[in-house]
């Protein structure tokens, strides 16, 4: 393990209930390509309403080696590349914005993947849903930052989501944090590491500061709307 003088600064903060992670949930108009595909493909592959029940990941692609869970996956193109490069594992995905939803199913019909299943809303009502040690790993990838003090509080990343994630890996699974804002990072990695059964795999520097071999480069993170470069934030369930 890194010494602590190496390591993101962290900073005691209130945590909060779950409120609303995401701001908007749509901003231009649709391609009617992408909106076909709303009627036409996400009722094909989409994770069924939670509030109607527990969901089973084997029920939703039988046989599946791993179950995989991307918390706000943007336009899609990390979560179709890890579907195109690992076929035999259950891709789960959770959007709320609209537009990035129509994206990833345009991806997703394009490269004719057949383990992807969609959720275009908040992440939480499907982890709520889901059994215990269900998941391989959790990927969360450049969440809103919500950068002012006073927006803390809806930052995906607290103390109970945190708890739900643990609960939810399987012994010896992964999540995988991403983010370009240092004080995001040093929130995030405080409360994870406060989290009974998550282990952060940090032993350098490097760990965080260079990408995993798998990680996918999307758009957005060639944007570097961060005030840092990626920090990448890898954890392990006892």
């Amino acid at each position: 393990m890194s010494s602590p003088s190496d390591r993101p600064d962290t900073a005691a903060a209130p945590t909060w209930g779950p409120v609303r992670s995401f701001g908007r949930i749509k901003s231009r108009t649709l391609k009617p390509r992408q909106a076909a595909l709303f009627d036409s493909l996400l009722p094909r592959i989409a994770v069924p309403d939670p509030a109607a029940g527990p969901i089973a990941p084997q029920a939703l692609m039988p046989g599946a080696s791993e179950v995989w869970l991307e918390i706000g996956f943007g336009g899609g193109e990390h979560l179709v590349e890890q579907a195109e490069r690992h076929p035999h594992a259950l891709m789960i995905g959770c959007e709320p914005f609209l537009n990035g939803v129509g994206s990833a199913l345009r991806h997703i019909e394009e490269r004719s993947l057949e383990n992807v299943r969609l959720h275009p809303g908040d992440a939480r009502d499907i982890m709520a849903a889901l059994p215990d040690a269900s998941l391989d790993r959790v990927m969360i990838l450049f969440p809103d930052p919500w950068p002012k003090a006073r927006h803390n509080k809806r930052r995906l990343i607290q103390d109970e989501t945190a708890a739900e994630i643990a609960r939810l890996l399987k012994p010896g699974g992964r999540l995988r944090f991403v983010t370009d804002w240092k004080d995001y990072a040093a929130w995030s990695l405080e409360r994870l590491e406060r989290t009974p059964g998550l282990d952060w795999r940090a032993e350098a520097a490097d760990d965080w500061r260079v990408a995993p071999a798998d990680h996918v480069v999307t758009r957005y993170e060639e944007k570097k709307l961060g005030d840092t470069p990626p920090i990448f934030l890898e954890f392990e369930r006892r």
